[in-house]
């Protein structure tokens, strides 16, 4: 008997091997599926225009050429300038949101406080309406008079009531006793909060704060309506604003508006810029995601299953 329940062990052991070799090679295989859009990315920023014209992209560079990232860094300082903005408007913005969020949908779960419904309420409501283009546009502008000022590209995306439904899940999963437990101690509810809630419930930080930092890092629509100044463009709309010209540049050619002379002394990428603009947008979260990937999709997850 025993030997049949040792065999059948090794039968069992046998088939979870064989099935993790299976789910390990499809895995590794859809990985390589998604790796590959990037890495024709990469070799696209590094082909020459002309190669792309008439071969299309491909997973090796084509007559290597580094003509678009030239023209990326024509003005080093500019990009730094973008970068910069960028980089301190995303720091700001993911700390003030994971601070607001986090004490909103605090308060929201707390069942001792009586209009935690109507609040709620107000705003989910917002997800379903809201004022539309010309009232925002006319609020930043007019009444608040934020035309030129980074506060315009801080404050439209300070909030996010989505992110607010994760953050409310997961503090709602904390266990009352710990809560009482910290009030018996005489803590109030800030001390609460900082002390007690915010250590547990890391992943959902991490989660939220990646949402928002993604959010700012990829904002450029905000900037093409409130900022005028180019000394004060985020990255995203600088670069939107780079390619913009170039093909402003190549209907001036297509309507024989610039001589020959000039197109060949401007000799200006439009594909491979791209590609090169793709690479130095996405660098920086590239490099940080993994850092925050395991808190990421945990706390996905549980938003996902308390919502």
């Amino acid at each position: 008997m025993k030997e049949v329940n040792h065999l059948g062990k090794v039968k069992r052991g046998g088939d979870v091997f064989a099935l993790n070799i299976v789910a390990y090679g499809f895995c590794s295989i859809v990985a390589l599926l998604c790796l590959i859009p990037f890495i024709m990315v990469v070799s696209g920023s590094f082909s020459s225009e002309a190669a792309i014209s008439m071969n299309g992209f491909s997973l090796l560079p084509q007559d290597f050429s580094t003509e678009a990232y030239k023209t990326v860094f024509k003005d080093p300082m500019m990009v730094v300038r973008a970068y910069a903005t960028t980089i301190t408007l995303t720091l700001v913005g993911t700390a003030l949101g994971l601070l607001f969020q986090t004490m909103t949908a605090y308060v929201l779960s707390r069942r001792e406080f009586e209009w935690r419904g109507y609040f709620s309420f107000f705003y989910y409501f917002t997800t379903l309406f809201s004022g539309g283009l010309v009232p925002t546009y006319v609020l930043y502008t007019r009444t608040l008079d934020l035309q030129d000022s980074y506060l315009a590209l801080l404050l439209p995306m300070l909030f996010s009531v989505y992110n607010l439904l994760i953050m409310k899940s997961y503090i709602s999963a904390v266990p009352e006793s710990l809560i009482d437990a910290a009030k018996i101690d005489g803590c109030g509810e800030v001390r609460i909060l900082f002390q007690v809630i915010m250590p547990l419930i890391k992943p959902a930080l991490a989660t939220v704060g990646l949402f928002i930092a993604l959010a700012y890092w990829n904002d450029w629509y905000n900037a093409m309506l409130y900022i005028k100044d180019d000394f004060k463009y985020p990255l995203q709309y600088f670069l939107y604003e780079r390619v913009n010209n170039i093909e402003a540049y190549k209907r001036l050619i297509a309507n024989n508006s610039v001589s020959s002379d000039m197109v060949s002394a401007l000799s200006l990428p439009t594909e491979t810029l791209k590609m090169a603009l793709t690479i130095v947008v996405t660098g920086p979260i590239i490099l940080a995601f993994p850092f925050v990937q395991k808190y990421f999709v945990q706390g996905v997850t549980i938003g996902a299953v308390k919502g």
